[in-house]
């Protein structure tokens, strides 16, 4: 399936994130409120979550101009295997939280004291040292109920959040990497500390299936992001569990791709924005982006010293061979520069709400 399929042409590609695709239709502005899905993990996704979470239409509440979403799922990989989440994994046998909490904060009240106390990591204790307070609450719930993904929903309902998190499966999957050198990684922590780089990655076991509410949400989701996150760890696990790629392939609403900022040690040194792209392709077997989100805004020569120094630099964005592969491009500064780059989460989340009403417009 092309990922062209939405009408529209790839000659409307790098449009500012400040101007809309559908200008000359002034009456977009009484579409109903989308259905969202975004794909991720780690602090890509949470950082996303965030700007999405005041357009989310509160039920009971009278509908204002920011309830742009009406239903928000949130799809995180559960294949961490390091930190906290990992030391309850082992001596529990349960799915990694850590990410899914770190969701479960983002949708949250951001002030609201419940959400600072999941966020806490204790700072002492022979046992407790290190463990978040949010991933132990998942794993109590986990003990009691039995079941993983319930003990997310009841943690959710708990925190109030605007919006569903769902793993993207409940198997407890182990990500495996092969090298460029031939070398077989397993484990995410060991992937990532590999000073190999990642020819591909694959899952243990492969047919980890993807959870029921995951599919029946990106079937009738308007709008669906993948990203930013890690190129392996956090975008292509999820996109390996079983039935994502085809749901994706079969989706009626607009696919977004959103780009990373700077490259990443093991994962995406060296690899331009399109590369990004292609990389995904080759684990997916199909195209799954109708757009791609990229930044081209610059760095201060501090940010750039900064990252050099870790071997890491901005993501060369290569927007002709973005095209080329049938995906149109959003360009523009998307960033925000403090202690560590990350992705202004209002910007884009202007961006992708504006691409999904135009979308939702043209299908009216």
């Amino acid at each position: 399936m092309s990922p062209d399929k939405k009408s529209g042409s790839p000659n409307q590609a790098r449009q500012s994130p400040g101007l809309s695709p559908f200008a000359e239709a002034p009456e977009v502005t009484a579409l109903a409120p989308l259905h969202v899905v975004a794909i991720g993990g780690g602090t890509g996704l949470s950082t996303l979550l965030r700007g999405l979470r005041r357009h989310v239409s509160v039920p009971g509440q009278p509908a204002g101009s920011d309830a742009l979403i009406a239903d928000l799922a949130a799809v995180v990989t559960v294949t961490d295997d390091g930190g906290s989440s990992g030391r309850l994994r082992k001596d529990f046998n349960m799915l990694p939280p850590g990410d899914l909490r770190n969701c479960m904060v983002a949708l949250s009240e951001e002030e609201d004291l419940l959400s600072k106390l999941f966020a806490h990591r204790f700072r002492a204790g022979d046992a407790l040292e290190g463990h978040n307070f949010g991933n132990l609450f998942v794993a109590a719930l986990t003990e009691l109920t039995g079941d993983f993904a319930h003990a997310v929903q009841l943690a959710s309902k708990i925190l109030a959040t605007r919006g569903r998190i769902y793993p993207v499966t409940t198997a407890n999957a182990t990500l495996v990497a092969r090298m460029t050198d031939g070398s077989l990684v397993r484990g995410e922590t060991s992937i990532t500390a590999s000073k190999q780089v990642i020819a591909e990655l694959m899952l243990d076991p492969p047919d980890a299936a993807a959870t029921p509410e995951t599919l029946d949400a990106i079937k009738r989701a308007d709008l669906i992001s993948v990203g930013p996150g890690s190129l392996y760890t956090s975008l292509v696990t999820n996109l390996l569990v079983k039935g994502i790629p085809e749901a994706l392939a079969a989706a009626r609403g607009t696919r977004v791709f959103i780009c990373n900022l700077m490259s990443q040690a093991n994962e995406s040194l060296g690899l331009t924005a399109s590369q990004h792209i292609e990389r995904i392709y080759e684990h997916t077997g199909a195209p799954i982006f109708d757009y791609a989100i990229v930044n081209t805004g610059r760095f201060s020569d501090e940010t750039l010293a900064r990252y050099a120094a870790e071997h890491a630099q901005p993501i060369e964005a290569d927007l002709e061979r973005i095209e080329q592969l049938g995906v149109r491009c959003i360009a523009g500064d998307f960033a925000s520069e403090d202690s560590v780059v990350r992705h202004n989460a209002n910007r884009v989340t202007g961006a992708l709400l504006t691409l999904g009403r135009a979308a939702a417009f043209r299908r009216t």
